[in-house]
C-alpha cells in the first residue's frame, strides 16, 4: 500500500471507503453496445447502480435497429431512473446532419450525445459497462472530489488478472510516449498528462459546467482528449484522481479493426492534439525512436514487477506490441472533435426528442 500524492490530488483506497457524495444530484452516463446487452458485466453494473440511486442514468446505446427494442426492454427491468439514448437512429442522424455534426461514429460520439443530456444534473459521472469487478463504491468515489472543490475527477485502478499485467495500451503506448515527450519538453500539459495513474480509464466525473466545456473525440481518443480539455478547464488544482481498486475488463487483440493498434492510432492522435494545444511542438521525425527506447526501459521495469509478484510476463510479446504501436507516433490528423455543449449548434432537447422518437419507432 502507498500514499504518494501526484501533481494532481490523489485519493487512495486505504479503507475500502464509500464516501458521502452527491449521488442524488448526479447523472451517470453508461455507453453500451449490443455486445454488452444482457451480459453479466453490464447486469452487475446496472444492479450496483440501483444501490447507488443516482438522480439519472443515461445509457448511450450503439446498436442496429432490430436490437434496440430488446435492449430497452432489458434496461427497463432495472429499478433506475434510466433514459436510453439510441445514438444510431434516423431522426437523430438527420438532426446532426443538418447541424453539420454527423461523421465518424464511435464511443466518443455516443458519450458526447449522452453528456449533453446528462449535464442537466449538477454532476456527471461516466463509466463503461464491461467491468467484471464493478462496485457501487465507484460512483460515490468519483463524485466525492466534486463536492469538495474539484471540477474533474479521473478513476484509476490496477489491471491484473489471469496472472498477468493488462492495461497494455496505457503501459506500452501512452505512458512511454508521454515520458518521451516530457524528456524533450518542459511543459505543464505534459506534467499533467503524466500525473494520471491510468490515463486511459473510462471512468471520470465532472461538474456540469466542465462537462459542457469538453470537446469530445469521436472514437477511441475519448479519454485522452478529455484529459486535454480538463487541463485547460480545471488544471492541476481543479483535478483529482480516485482509486477504484482492481478492475477486470474485456480484452482486445492487438491487431484488427477494433484491436489495440487501431486504438493506438486514435489515442495518439488525441494525445498529440492535446500537447500541441498546450504549446508543445513535438519533433515527430525522432519521436518514434525515442518512444521505443522509453518503452524498452518500462518493459524492463514491468518484467521486474511481474517477477516480484510471481506473474507471467512475456517480454518478447510486449516488445512486439511496442513495435506495432510505433506507427501511431505521428502528427495529428484533421480535427474532427465534436463541439462543446456550451456552444454547440444543436440544442440538447432536440437531441433528446430525436432519440426518443427513434427508440419509439424501433420498438
Amino acid at each position: 500500500m502507498e500514499y504518494v500524492q501526484e501533481r494532481v490530488t490523489t485519493l487512495h483506497d486505504f479503507t475500502d471507503p464509500t464516501p458521502d457524495a452527491p449521488t442524488d444530484r448526479a447523472a451517470v452516463v453508461v455507453p453500451m453496445t449490443e455486445r454488452e446487452h444482457n451480459s453479466l458485466a453490464a447486469e452487475r453494473v446496472l444492479t450496483a447502480l440501483e444501490r447507488v440511486a443516482p438522480e439519472r442514468v443515461v445509457v448511450a446505446l450503439r446498436a442496429p435497429a432490430e436490437r434496440v427494442g430488446p435492449m430497452c426492454d432489458w434496461l427497463e427491468g432495472f429499478d433506475l431512473p434510466l433514459e436510453p439514448l439510441w445514438c444510431d437512429g434516423p431522426a437523430l442522424d438527420a438532426l446532426l446532419s443538418e447541424a453539420c455534426l454527423n461523421g465518424h461514429r464511435g464511443k466518443g460520439r455516443d458519450v458526447w450525445l449522452a453528456l449533453g443530456v446528462a449535464a442537466k444534473s449538477d454532476f456527471v459521472a461516466v463509466h463503461d459497462a464491461d467491468a467484471k469487478t464493478y462496485s457501487e463504491r465507484h460512483v460515490p468515489r468519483l463524485l466525492f472530489p466534486l463536492d469538495h472543490g474539484y471540477d474533474f475527477a479521473k478513476g484509476y485502478y490496477a489491471r491484473v488478472e489471469n496472472n498477468r499485467l493488462y492495461g497494455r495500451l496505457f503501459r506500452l503506448f501512452y505512458a512511454p510516449l508521454v515520458r518521451a515527450l516530457a524528456d524533450a519538453h518542459d511543459a505543464p500539459v505534459l506534467d499533467y498528462l503524466d500525473s494520471f495513474r491510468y490515463a486511459l480509464a473510462g471512468e471520470f466525473a465532472g461538474t456540469s459546467d466542465l462537462v459542457r466545456s469538453l470537446r469530445i473525440q469521436r472514437g477511441w481518443g475519448l479519454e485522452v482528449g478529455t484529459l486535454g480539455d480538463a487541463f485547460a478547464a480545471a488544471g492541476f488544482d481543479g483535478t483529482a484522481q480516485v482509486d477504484l481498486g482492481k478492475h477486470e475488463h474485456d480484452h482486445r487483440a492487438v491487431s484488427g479493426a477494433a484491436g489495440l493498434s487501431t486504438m493506438a492510432e486514435q489515442v495518439g492522435d488525441a494525445l498529440f492534439r492535446a500537447v500541441e494545444s498546450g504549446g508543445v511542438t513535438p519533433a515527430y521525425d525522432t519521436l518514434q525512436d525515442r518512444y521505443r527506447e522509453t518503452a524498452r526501459g518500462l518493459i524492463r521495469q514491468y518484467a521486474a514487477d511481474a517477477a516480484f509478484n510471481g506473474l507471467d510476463y512475456d517480454r518478447a510479446g510486449e516488445r512486439d506490441q511496442v513495435d506495432a504501436y510505433a506507427s501511431a507516433v505521428s502528427s495529428p490528423s484533421t480535427d474532427t472533435r465534436l463541439p462543446a455543449w456550451a456552444d454547440a449548434p444543436v440544442a440538447v432537447e432536440a437531441v433528446r426528442e430525436a432519440a426518443r422518437e427513434d427508440v419509439a419507432e424501433a420498438r
